[in-house]
């Protein structure tokens, strides 16, 4: 069993501190079922590859096998256990424990950090079809590549077998990265090769807590991974739990405008260009106001430049999935002082909320009744009254070339409407003249011949 990950963000190399793995040696240790490796067939400062190689041992696993199940030839010819499995995943979890906690004590400023990964699965098996790993994995932010996998290339005829090879390429922490894969190849697999106790329960919600409740496959991930009704309903309660007194449609239905973006990385596309306006300006203390769950708030504390960092949310909910994801518990203390998240309304005066450099509203005036947009204008640059504005909102002339729209039309169904492009530079240009900033407007996102981008951006300075 193989898969490789590779990082091709400068400088490359760093994914060794992150594994807590150095690229000049090879680790190996001993599975229940065989051995698993990790070597690096490449590491240079623009791309570094870090390869997990699973050995089983098929002899090994039959003489520990109860003598009374039925014997033959099925161990060793049992192609599934030299496919990306549930094996791979256990080997996962012991080659790279350390990275699964979020530590790196060498370079702890680099936990945090996104970078440009890719995922090689050179055989993979996928129970209902290619289809299904593009469920799982497009939501969570990766373009997603798979090739089926003949049964036998000398007999065409046969046709194609259920294992394909996939590629999976994303925006994402090295953590996050490897609790996709921990929770999702034995779902992708559809079967375990162990016996499924109570402690499978923890163990999900372990790895998959930050985003498994908000992710749109969550019945099927949980169903697959557990497989016993017992346990299965038991971690739906337990993440039903912890979304309780939080706006938990809300997240379902950010889960669905994310997938219906995720063809086009439109969000990491959208988080990039905000990153790359707030450091034009000059940075500074930044508010991030709707931060949601902090993806923002994790970028800009990676960027030197930004000395503060606030995030203000209406809904508790996001704020305590913002502290998870930031992982404030486990911050040291100096870089604590850098970050702090408010509960507070963007139509409401807020004292707590002036004297900031910058304030980035990303996707979040689309949720305001058109009503309520001449009061949120008062408050964000009357009261607030940043030295530098960034707002995102969608373009809805893009919205033909999406497949998920609500029945509106719409990206989301909490979107109380989506500006035309000439609707949102007239409203950008209007607040600019009222409050005394100059106005630049963008686009985010590759632009179509006729709608334009999905995305656009508007850059206000006073």
């Amino acid at each position: 069993m193989l898969v490789s990950l590779t990082s091709t963000t400068p400088v490359a190399t760093d994914l060794g501190f992150l594994l807590h793995k150095h690229p000049d040696r090879v680790r190996s240790v001993d599975l229940g079922f065989g051995r698993a490796h990790v070597f690096y067939p490449e590491a240079a400062a623009q791309r570094c590859t870090a390869t997990t190689y699973v050995e089983v041992d098929p002899f090994g696993r039959t003489r520990r096998r109860d003598r009374h199940r039925a014997q033959g030839l099925e161990p060793y010819v049992n192609d599934r256990p030299y496919a990306a499995s549930s094996m791979l995943s256990v080997a996962l979890g012991r080659l790279f424990r350390t990275a699964l906690t979020g530590r790196c004590d060498d370079r702890p400023e680099l936990v945090a950090r996104r970078l440009d990964i890719e995922i090689q699965l050179p055989a993979v098996p996928v129970r209902g079809g290619a289809e299904i790993l593009g469920r799982l994995f497009d939501p969570l932010g990766y373009e997603v590549e798979c090739s089926p996998i003949a049964l036998d290339s000398q007999f065409p005829a046969w046709g194609d077998s259920q294992y394909v090879a996939a590629r999976l390429a994303g925006r994402q922490t090295v953590r996050s990265a490897l609790e996709h894969l921990y929770v999702l190849l034995p779902v992708l697999d559809d079967a375990k090769h162990y016996w499924i106790g109570p402690e499978e329960v923890n163990k999900l919600l372990l790895r998959g807590g930050d985003w498994l409740g908000c992710h749109p496959e969550s019945e099927l991930i949980t169903r697959r991974y557990l497989r016993l009704p017992g346990f299965i309903r038991e971690a739906q309660a337990r993440l039903a739990d912890a979304g309780e007194d939080t706006d938990l449609l809300g997240v379902q239905r950010d889960a669905a405008e994310e997938a219906a973006e995720a063809p086009i990385r439109l969000g990491e596309q959208r988080l990039e260009a905000v990153l790359q306006a707030v450091r034009d300006v000059g940075a500074g203390r930044v508010v991030d106001l709707g931060c949601g769950e902090g993806r923002l708030l994790e970028r800009l504390l990676a960027e030197p430049a930004v000395t503060c960092a606030v995030g203000v949310d209406a809904s508790v909910g996001a704020l305590e999935r913002a502290e998870r994801r930031l992982k404030l518990d486990q911050m040291s203390e100096r870089r604590r002082e850098r970050i702090r998240l408010f509960q507070g309304a963007l139509t409401y005066t807020d004292s707590r909320l002036q004297g900031f450099d910058v304030a980035t509203i990303v996707e979040v005036v689309e949720h305001l009744d058109p009503e309520r947009l001449d009061v949120f204008a008062d408050v964000v640059f009357g009261h607030i009254g940043a030295a530098s504005v960034v707002l995102t909102t969608p373009n809805r002339e893009y919205n033909s070339n999406f497949e998920r729209l609500d029945a509106r039309g719409l990206r989301h169904e909490d979107h109380r409407f989506e500006w035309t492009r000439s609707e949102f530079e007239a409203w950008v240009r209007g607040i600019a003249a009222r409050y005394g900033y100059s106005v630049e407007i963008s686009a985010v996102g590759s632009s179509a011949p006729v709608c334009g981008p999905p995305s656009q951006m508007a850059v206000l300075r006073r």
